[in-house]
């Protein structure tokens, strides 16, 4: 039997999200997901992290936005 998780280390939920421990803390701090502390330890919530997965997350960068506006990157 799988047993379901609440809550994942910062290292597990970036791998839960395919993406870095770094990226993940970008996401922590911008409260992009949810967190609780034990200690010093910080566990980010199964729950966020599937609300986070099913989202669309496009962002255009500033040199992509000058391109798609028609302006110059020189």
């Amino acid at each position: 039997m799988t047993e379901i998780r609440l809550l994942y280390s910062r290292h597990e939920a970036a791998r839960q999200l395919s993406i870095s421990v770094r990226s993940l803390d970008y996401l922590i701090a911008g409260k992009q997901l949810e967190t609780r502390r034990m200690g010093r330890k910080v566990l980010v919530t199964r729950a966020s992290l599937v609300r986070y997965a099913a989202g669309n997350h496009f962002t255009i960068g500033s040199d992509a936005a000058a391109v798609a506006s028609g302006e110059s990157c020189a």
